[in-house]
């Protein structure tokens, strides 16, 4: 049982005068279908997951609109998609999470921005960037310079961001070349509300079928010798025609202030966290305007330098806040007042953090001592009122504490199938020292935190066993990779087991077939188990046919192939040691099958909920742990990591060391009970079956277990 948008779905119909009251990426979702896009396409990722996984789910609807949409294989297919729109004149919009997305994405992207296109095209990136990220810290903005994409980066308010989705089309159209939507963290989940338009639906789609296909123009592919001309009309023609639109539709926002001998340039997507600095240091109005001029740039790229003439030839100093690095916008600005001979002393990462995200604290520092250098000396700050007490509540909290807190590394869900592969290689290394081990993207991901600490690079989704290429010849031991069935798909089945096939590569593979690309939200892929209601529900055919991993390595070639149920941990830390040990020289794969316990959870609970409900048997698994046969020695937590089995004090006072405890969060997966067994631990494991609504042998057994457990207690 997946998750289920219906709610989000019905947003989608809302019609013309209608009130839409949601998050920021299901507004860009609305958006998409009020601009008349004719294909959607994507790869998941936060935090631009709900996009997709709403169209996806909302295919019924979308099919009577003739709206095409495609869960991709990869944020590469995904950008090829946009191809649609270099010769029909449709509108198409793609999404992934960046920059790690775009990284993947930049072959087509490249050849998509050379030729350009005649139908609107729009990239929606999720700017996954600062100390929440998930990801390397780079920043979107590069890739646009490079390829002459145009950026846009909304200001965080779910009315300006549909305008600007809908702009976005038009301003691909009116300079024939893609647009790239960044879309923060804050602004993809930021609520609001925001009058909605009737739906569009496309002139040529897949319910108006175009009838012809177009003349063959060569200077529409991206291939010498028109490769040269696109490059010319990239600078020369498409951006001075994005200039003349941004500037004519009034894209970028202009505020005036009181203060006006100062001005503040802003990306967009950064309007919420300065209006919050300047509103703490008094420098909002009554009203809730800012008493310092803005010009906050909706568009990031390209700039508009009649813009950049007019906002700053008249002040003294103006701030870029610019979050990241480098600073692009800075120095493009710093070109433009050269260029003009503007004198207007610009600030920007010399009051400001050079990288990392800029929270409300950071901005508040920055504007505050550039304020400081150019404000009339009647202009008091409120300083004192934010800053000292956050920064006596902090000394504060460290007098009470006495020491740092302890870190808290991200966790394994509870039961989660790839926890027992972790505490099997664990115990592989006792018998083979420190081995090297190709870490992912991917849930697995978590075993680089402690307690299993295992990862020695991450490449990117689904190169583990590529990164391995050079090590498996220098290794004493042989290397492991470790990847996702998500990663094997996406990248890895090409880039890690073509490639070590056809060089006859040596290693250990092993691929963590959970069923579903869940770090991303349990998406399903081509190997999901599936259903006939599961397919039309995610919008594909019924072959009846499932593609399995198996099948797939088998027909590569791969001869050296085993699937272990991963559970079973004792199975697995021995089929890790036959592949370590194995004379086969090749590629050796072990296939570590368990469903994602997310997905597995949503499956089981409604049924029990219903059994429960209807007076029905129904049975819970779970485990604990004897007290007193429990020595406090905790390896059992250090061998599995499970944020179930913990610690408490013990009852009896002889012992003076905690012991470890089971909670009732317990799913009952068994791992502890496997690798007590396994690592020849300790007998306190047991495990615990509670039966609801018992039926009359369960009644018979307990009486007969009672009466026994009462014969034993009178005999000793």
């Amino acid at each position: 049982m997946e998750v289920s948008f219906k709610k989000e779905i019905e947003n989608l119909k809302l019609g013309q005068g209608q009130t839409f009251y949601g998050e920021g990426i299901l507004a860009v979702t609305k958006a998409l279908l009020q601009s008349g896009v004719t294909y959607v396409g994507g790869y998941q990722g936060s935090p631009i997951s709900h996009l997709l996984d709403v169209m996806v789910q909302a295919r019924p609807y979308l099919d009577t609109l003739g709206v095409h949409v495609e869960a991709c294989t990869n944020e590469s297919s995904a950008a090829a998609m946009l191809g649609a729109s270099i010769m029909y004149p449709v509108r198409g919009a793609v999404t992934w999470k960046s920059i790690v997305g775009t990284n993947v994405a930049s072959d087509a992207l490249s050849n998509l921005a050379s030729p350009g296109v005649m139908g609107g095209a729009l990239i929606v990136v999720g700017e996954d960037y600062g100390e929440g990220a998930s990801v390397i810290q780079e920043r979107t903005h590069a890739f646009a310079l490079k390829s002459a994409i145009w950026l846009m980066d909304p200001r965080p308010n779910l009315t300006s961001i549909v305008n600007l989705v809908e702009k976005a089309f038009e301003l691909s159209e009116a300079s024939n070349t893609p647009v790239m939507m960044e879309l923060r963290i804050r602004t993809c989940h930021v609520q609001g509300r925001f009058e909605t338009k009737d739906n569009v639906a496309p002139k040529i789609s897949s319910a108006q079928l175009q009838q012809t296909a177009p003349a063959f123009d060569y200077a529409k592919l991206a291939h010498p010798p028109a490769t040269y001309a696109h490059e010319k009309l990239k600078y020369e023609s498409r951006m001075p025609a994005a200039r003349q639109f941004i500037e004519a539709s009034g894209l970028n926002e202009t505020w005036a202030g009181d203060i006006t001998n100062i001005g503040v340039v802003i990306q967009g997507g950064l309007y919420n966290t300065l209006m919050r600095a300047l509103d703490v240091l008094g420098l909002v109005n009554e009203a809730g305007e800012s008493r310092i001029p803005l010009l906050v740039l909706n568009v990031v790229y390209p700039l508009v330098p009649n813009q950049i003439e007019s906002f700053c030839s008249d002040k003294a100093s103006v701030l870029i806040v610019e979050e990241g690095q480098p600073e692009f916008i800075e120095q493009e600005v710093a070109t433009h007042l050269q260029r003009r001979k503007i004198r207007t002393a610009l600030h920007g990462k010399d009051v400001l953090s050079m990288g990392g995200e800029y929270s409300a604290e950071v901005v508040i520092r920055g504007v505050e001592t550039w304020v400081a250098q150019y404000a009339n000396e009647s202009l008091q700050l409120d300083r004192p009122s934010y800053l000292n007490t956050l920064a006596h509540v902090r000394a504060q909290a460290a007098e009470i504490l006495g020491s740092p807190l302890p870190a808290r590394p991200p966790n394994f869900c509870t039961g989660c199938p790839e926890r027992p592969v972790f505490a099997a290689l664990k115990l592989v290394e006792r018998d083979f020292g420190k081995l090297h081990i190709a870490a992912d993207i991917g849930c697995h991901a978590l075993a680089t935190f402690a307690p299993f600490s295992f990862g020695h690079s991450i490449l990117g989704y689904g190169m583990s066993m590529a990164s391995n290429a050079a090590v498996k010849n220098f290794s004493a031991n042989r290397p492991i990779a470790i990847m996702g069935d998500g990663g094997f798909w996406h990248n890895g089945l090409l880039s890690g087991v073509s490639s070590t096939l056809l060089n006859e590569g040596d290693g250990v593979l092993v691929i963590m077939k959970n069923g579903y690309t869940s770090a991303t939200g349990t998406q399903e892929t081509v190997s999901s188990p599936t259903s006939q209601s599961k397919l039309v529900a995610e919008g594909r055919s019924a072959t009846g046919v499932e593609l399995t991993i198996e099948k797939t390595l088998k027909g590569m070639g791969v001869k050296w192939l085993k699937t272990v149920h991963n559970y079973h941990v004792a199975t697995v830390r021995d089929t890790v040691r036959q592949a370590l040990n194995s004379p086969f020289k090749g590629l050796k794969v072990i296939i570590a099958e368990g469903e994602c316990q997310l997905e597995r959870q949503r499956r089981i609970k409604p049924i029990q909920a219903a059994r429960l409900k209807q007076g029905l048997r129904t049975l819970r698994t779970r485990y604990g742990i004897d007290e007193d046969t429990c020595t406090g020695d905790h390896s059992c937590i250090r061998l599995s990591g499970c944020p179930t089995l913990t610690v408490k004090d013990s009852a009896d006072p002889l012992k003076t060391a905690p012991v470890a405890h089971v909670t009732n969060d317990c799913v009952g997966c068994g791992l502890c009970g496997e690798v007590a067994d396994a690592a020849v631990l300790c007998p306190s494991f047991h495990k615990i079956e509670i039966i609801s609504n018992p039926n009359w042998w369960d009644r018979l057994i307990n009486r007969i277990n009672q009466w026994a457990i009462q014969r034993l207690q009178v005999q000793a």
